[in-house]
Order: structure tokens, then sequence, then C-alpha cells
């Protein structure tokens, strides 16, 4: 469910595997549908079944696992769909639009017994798992914070509205999100930078580092959460922030999530990636230049673990669709499972509602609410445009 630019990388990983027969495609816009339909049949001879409306192609029951890399605000109602038809699913990052959308998909997983990987792939990557090992391994000490960053720039588009393209189905990829006049920069790859749809660079790429974070923490939820920013510099059509700055207090160590989507890095080889900062030394870990230790103390040797990944882009799916593929034989949760990516969009999520509110948030960890904040708690879902329903499982 999905068929463009990521979709079709996930696809194409999944295909080559030699494990998988792929019975049917579903897409809105009709020139992705029918390219990746080509693609497929080329590949493996026999050509899927199309659908325009993901309800028509579950309602067989006869799939047993599902992609789906649609834009985020579609994730929960397609996502649920599918394992109540009883797929299990490969479901890209961020879970959810919403925090409530990713609790109803967790609970919709457990309670139909189904495996659920979500692209968070790093945690099938052989060298993140290395720095992670590393850390756990008590090599940095005692850690008081740790720094997430991505400093990516993003260029102003002015673009004016304008009517859909022939073969496309706005209205149906608008769902459940507010209608908006038609804007090419809404759509196809560039939507990540609008709210209606997505979270901007905190839930496209902070899902990614707050989730190694969490992993090599062996954390889940923080006690507070405090966001800064907005758009302070780029003057585009997009509604998303070009700068934002995100604490999360666990009590006895500190989280910082920044990002800037103008100017030039301060990590010019690598300007993604996660600082652990230790007693005993720091520990860079980075999208393109691998991972190094700092040790504290002069004389002590520095240790780096270069990267390696299938290719730039694609980095290790290949990895974890393996490991999707042996979950769904074995029936074992795998790398990347539902419940850890519930947690670690989460942060994501929770630091955008800090960040709408101009405030800090407690929040409830148990309860998974804010504490006395009910304007805070409204944020935890949105209104649905009708007909289109709101989530509840």
């Amino acid at each position: 469910v999905g068929c463009g630019w990521w979709g079709m990388n996930n696809l194409r990983y999944l295909m080559r595997t030699g494990q998988a027969e792929i019975t049917a495609l579903c897409d809105v816009d009709r020139n992705h549908l029918e390219a990746a339909a080509n693609e497929v049949q080329a590949f493996q001879k026999e050509r899927p079944r199309t659908f325009h409306d993901y309800r028509d192609m579950l309602r067989g029951r006869d799939l047993d696992i599902v992609l789906i890399a649609t834009p985020d605000h579609w994730h929960a109602l397609t996502a649920i769909a599918a394992i109540e038809a009883g797929a299990d699913l490969y479901l890209e990052k961020p879970i959810a639009h919403t925090f409530l959308e990713g609790r109803a998909i967790l609970n919709a997983a457990r309670k139909h017994k189904r495996v659920v990987q979500v692209g968070t792939h790093r945690r099938s990557a052989p060298y993140y798992k290395s720095a992670i090992e590393f850390i756990r391994e008590g090599n940095l000490g005692d850690i008081g914070m740790v720094r997430a960053f991505v400093y990516y720039n993003i260029r102003d588009q002015f673009v004016p509205n304008e009517k859909p393209p022939e073969g496309f189905d706005y209205d149906f990829w608008t769902g459940p999100a507010p209608m908006r006049p038609f804007n090419r920069l809404r759509y196809h790859r560039t939507w990540r930078q609008f709210l209606d749809y997505a979270n901007g660079q905190l839930g496209d790429w902070g899902i990614h580092w707050l989730d190694i974070m969490r992993w090599a923490m062996n954390v889940k939820y923080p006690k507070r959460i405090s966001s800064t920013g907005g758009k302070f510099v780029n003057r585009g059509v997009n509604t998303a922030p070009d700068t934002q700055v995100v604490t999360y207090d666990y009590g006895d160590f500190t989280v910082v999530w920044e990002h800037r989507a103008w100017g030039l890095s301060d990590a010019p080889r690598s300007p993604v990636g996660v600082t652990f900062y230790g007693s005993k030394g720091t520990l860079m870990l980075t999208w393109l230049d691998g991972w190094t230790f700092y040790p504290r103390g002069r004389g002590r040797k520095v240790i780096h673990v270069d990267v390696h990944y299938n290719n730039r882009d694609n980095e290790n799916i290949r990895e974890h669709m393996d490991n999707f593929l042996e979950c769904v034989r074995t029936r074992q949760r795998p790398a990347a499972d539902i419940e850890e990516a519930h947690y670690s969009t989460a942060l994501c999520l929770l630091g955008m509602v800090s960040l709408k509110l101009g405030r800090s948030i407690l929040w409830d960890a148990q309860r998974e609410r804010v504490v006395a904040d009910e304007e805070a708690n409204s944020l935890l879902r949105r209104e649905y445009r009708k007909p289109w329903v709101y989530p509840e499982v």
C-alpha cells in the first residue's frame, strides 16, 4: 500500500529475498500503480492485482503480509485494517501522525497476534548494533546527556496552487487530513514538510535517532518534554518548523533533539546522528561516517568503526526485511517491533505537542497521558475529516 519512492524501495528488497509472491498493489496515483505493477511483473512474470482502495485489496483476507509506505497520516487506518484482515505487517516509520493512532495500532497488533516490523531499519544494521553493544558494555561510564541532531538543508519553495495531475486522486490521498487546495509540494516526497500529514524533521529523521537513543539507554518514556522552535528562516509554503530543539528529561540523564533546516552543518562529514556523553568519554554515531569513541584522558586511543550500508539510500533494509520474514515464520517479535516503535514515535509526537503549546509537558508513562493538562491531552489525537473515523482499538 503506497507504491512511491520508499514503498518501492521496500518492495524491491522483499522481491529479492525470493520468499514472497507479490499478489496485490494499491495506490491512489494511477501512474505510480501502473509503473509498480509493470516492474513487479517483469521480476516475477505474474502481474499483481491492482487496487485504488486499500479496503478492496484487503477484503479477500488472503494476504499473508502487507507492506505500508503511505504518508504518515494514513498509517493508522491502513495498518489496523491490514492487521484485522489477518496480515502480518511491515509498516514505515513513524508509525502514526498522532499519539493515540500509534497506541491503536499497537493494541490491534497484540489483539490479533500479528507480527509488525517497523521501518526503523537501523535496528538491523551491524555497525549500529556494534555501537549499542559498546555503550551497553559500560565503555562510556555514566551517561548524563544524549544529543540527536539533523542539519539538513531544505530549500525555500514557492509553488502556486493548481489542479491535481491526471490520474491522482487527491481527495482519497488527503483522506482523514484537512482538505487544502492542491499544491504539488503537498504530495510525493515533499509532503513530510506539511504538518497536516507529517511532523517535519522530528517525525521524519527524529524517529530514527531517538529510537537509537532508547535502544542504547534501554528506556521508554521521559518524565518531562519541552520544545521550542518555529519557521525562523525558511519562507516557503511548507508548514513544518525549520528550527527545533526538544529536551527530554529522564530524571538521571537528559536527551536533546536539535534540527536546523538551513545554514551549514557543524558536523559536515555527517550532518545526521546521535552523540552520547559519558564520564569515560564521548561516542558519536552518525549516518554517513560510522561511529567514533573519544575517550576521556590524554594518550587514550580513539576507536572508529566505519559505516557499512548496502548503499547510501537503502541502507540496511535487506537485513531488516530478512528479520521480518524470519519472524513471520517463527512468530517471534522482530528487531523493530511495533511496541518499541510506539515508544520512539511518541518521543517525536510529544515533542510536537510541546512545540504547539509553547510550554513543557509532564508525562504520565503509566496512563500515557499528560499530567493535569487537558489542552495537551487533546493534541494526542485529532479530528478526522469525514467520512473517515479516528481509530479506537
